[in-house]
């Protein structure tokens, strides 16, 4: 039954992704807010397939920490739902961090080209991170949040992985406080699985952390410190504790 499930889905998302890049191709006459909007529908859609027929559920907890103004948000990554669930439901419009060969995808690439968000070449080396900087300060003027998995990749549930400086640097560059969350994502849609397990991702949003007076080294080390705590009380699989960033 989890296999016709997944199939469903799976199927649900092909015969809609094509269509749908066309539509976004459409819109990019229109303002950046109403193209991603428009863009969002179906990463929203997408999220609603799963919990309709796969039984993917969610919830939030601490939404009230969401701050109006200026932030970067910080989540852990383990799996691709959260690369959906978020731009799609967050408060404000975010922008992802990515390589910029990402354009080059056919349909998902285009569309993705057309939000506008922080594209990086990383053959540039150090450079990239100047032009991280750059765009992410234009993003955060607008009002948009930039969001990095520090992670940098999906780590299996249980597993924390060693966090990246980028976010943390960003945020002490430009001043905007890092939103930490936390989120049990893969033990519902395990990465490198077809099928998706019936369940509820709980998505834990924690304070806003000041760059203030913190280094970035120190200001990696307390965000990975507080995903790493609120995973061990929201997650079944228990991550060893250990503080690692690099």
């Amino acid at each position: 039954m989890a296999w016709i499930r997944a199939s469903l889905y799976y199927l649900l998302l092909t015969v809609t992704v094509i269509p749908y890049a066309f539509f976004t191709l459409l819109c990019a006459p229109l303002p950046l807010h109403w193209r991603y909007r428009l863009t969002m529908g179906w990463p929203r859609m997408a999220i609603w397939g799963a919990r309709v027929l796969c039984g993917v559920r969610w919830r939030i907890e601490g939404w009230e920490n969401l701050p109006d103004g200026p932030a970067i948000v910080l989540s852990k990554h383990q799996s691709a739902w959260e690369t959906l669930f978020l731009p799609s439901h967050m408060p404000r419009e975010v922008c992802f961090v990515y390589k910029r060969e990402l354009h080059r995808i056919p349909f998902f690439g285009w569309g993705l080209a057309l939000l506008r968000m922080i594209p990086i070449d990383r053959a540039k080396g150090k450079e990239a991170f100047e032009q991280v900087v750059a765009a992410g300060q234009k993003r955060l003027d607008e009002g948009r949040w930039p969001i990095l998995f520090p992670e940098g990749t999906r780590v299996a549930p249980g597993k924390m992985g060693r966090f990246k400086m980028g976010g943390a640097l960003l945020s002490h560059r430009t001043g905007a406080p890092i939103i930490p969350i936390a989120l049990n994502a893969g033990e519902v849609w395990p990465r490198h699985s077809f099928t998706k397990r019936p369940g509820t991702v709980t998505v834990s949003i924690g304070p806003a952390i000041s760059p203030d007076g913190l280094s970035p080294e120190e200001l990696n080390d307390k965000v990975y410190a507080w995903i790493e705590t609120e995973m061990t009380r929201i997650s079944s699989a228990r991550p060893p504790r250990s503080r690692k960033s690099v």
